[in-house]
């Protein structure tokens, strides 16, 4: 069943009088709109605020949207890649809409200035030597490619990370490098700190393959332990080289750690716990140490079988798949701003009853605690439209503002402006 099948039947007839309304208004949800982005600043500083107005929005639409919104070939390739004149042009053109339409100019219309480059150091991925290449064409997105493909195979690559991590200096930064850093820091440019990583599943599956690497938890759980072991230290010695280069010490350093582990779906909570848990523990024992560090994970996946072990971590936020719940994400993330939970396909389809009942949903399991912020759980997709993200905006307006029971039922049976 549908989101606005299940929802209440007071629920559905706020949706009903909502798209009644936007229908009226030549298809635009009545939203006062300055009166919005003013209500979502104060909002999105804090969603935990007890003093905020409203849930803040997150379902924002990005530069993926641009492509259905103009009526143009997606080609992702030529828009961050091939043809920057093209790109800024169609920023422009969506930018005059979602001026209209929501109130903002969403996309950044700067170009580029290649003399603020910073020269590239190599990533995690090539310490265990897997290439990252555009697949796809036009529509496609860049992939790790397997490093190793049999137990044998992957011994011999950690033997070589390992070598390699005794002068990761050396390895990790170009040989431009002492000359480019020296302008770039002559002209106010700050080294881009590494506190963010594709996750521990994830990345590993892309290092072995996925089955090898799920089998190799009962075929061979010491290789899996060392293959974990050498993931956090790893990360941990190439933050450690960017930091110094940065000018930071350990007690320096900026504290966060975010994570990207949609693959973690694919391991039960045993395997988890070997092999996730350790390098969670690691990286966050350097760098989110504190209870108010931030420590935040995405997964876009049905990892609900997880949320126990993740509680361990006290996310402050969290991004997981359209299935899970903000009731049970909150019960075992209390401290986690919640992004979520509207499904990416029921935005990219302009579902416009279920988009509003995703919300109401949400909302309600909410309200009492706060510490969300609607958005996709997952990504914002080609297809989202302005009027879509309006038409939320229009649902957090009118039932989305927290106050009383009273004052939120009162401003419920309010008619559009």
């Amino acid at each position: 069943m549908s989101a606005y099948e299940l929802a209440t039947p007071e629920h559905q007839g706020w949706i009903r009088q909502l798209l009644a309304d936007t229908k009226a208004h030549g298809e635009l949800a009545p939203v006062d709109l300055k009166q919005f982005w003013a209500d979502q600043n104060i909002a999105n500083r804090d969603p935990f605020g007890p003093t905020i107005p409203q849930v803040p929005l997150g379902a924002i639409c990005n530069w993926e949207c641009v492509f259905d919104e103009l009526g143009v070939s997606q080609d992702w390739w030529r828009f961050l890649h091939g043809d920057e004149v093209w790109a800024l042009d169609l920023k422009r053109r969506y930018n005059d809409l979602s001026e209209r339409i929501v109130g903002r100019r969403l996309l950044d219309e700067k170009p580029s200035n290649p003399t603020r480059h910073w020269p590239e150091i190599k990533g995690l991925h090539d310490l265990f030597e897997a290439r990252n290449v555009w697949e796809g064409g036009a529509t496609g997105s860049w992939w790790l490619h397997q490093a190793a493909h049999t137990p044998d195979e992957l011994k011999a690559l950690l033997d070589r990370v390992e070598r390699r991590l005794e002068n990761v200096r050396d390895f990790l930064l170009p040989e431009n490098w002492a000359t480019e850093k020296q302008r770039l820091e002559s002209m106010g440019a700050k080294i881009p700190l590494y506190r963010g990583q594709r996750g521990p599943c994830t990345f590993a599956c892309s290092i072995y393959g996925v089955e090898n690497l799920l089998l190799l938890h009962f075929d061979d759980p010491v290789l899996m332990q060392r293959f974990s072991d050498l993931i956090g230290r790893a990360i941990l010695a190439r933050a450690q080289v960017i930091d110094e280069e940065a000018g930071f010490t350990p007690a320096t350093a900026p504290k966060g750690w975010a994570w990207y582990d949609d693959n973690c779906c694919l391991f039960n909570t045993e395997m988890y716990e070997q092999f996730a848990m350790p390098i969670h523990r690691t990286v966050f024992a350097r760098y989110a140490p504190a209870p108010t560090d931030w420590r935040y994970q995405h997964s876009d996946s049905n990892m609900a079988h997880l949320l126990p072990l993740l509680s361990e971590l006290d996310l402050k936020g969290a991004n997981f798949g359209p299935t899970l719940t903000v009731r049970e994400i909150r019960h075992y993330c209390p401290h986690a701003v919640i992004d979520g939970q509207l499904a990416p396909f029921t935005f990219s389809r302009n579902e416009e009853a279920n988009m509003v009942a995703e919300f109401l949903r949400d909302f309600e399991q909410a309200r009492e605690q706060r510490g969300l912020r609607f958005a996709t759980a997952g990504s914002v997709n080609n297809g989202s439209r302005l009027t879509g993200m309006r038409l939320l905006m229009a649902a957090i307006q009118r039932h989305g503002r927290y106050g009383s029971e009273r004052t939120r039922r009162e401003r419920a049976s309010v008619q559009p402006l």
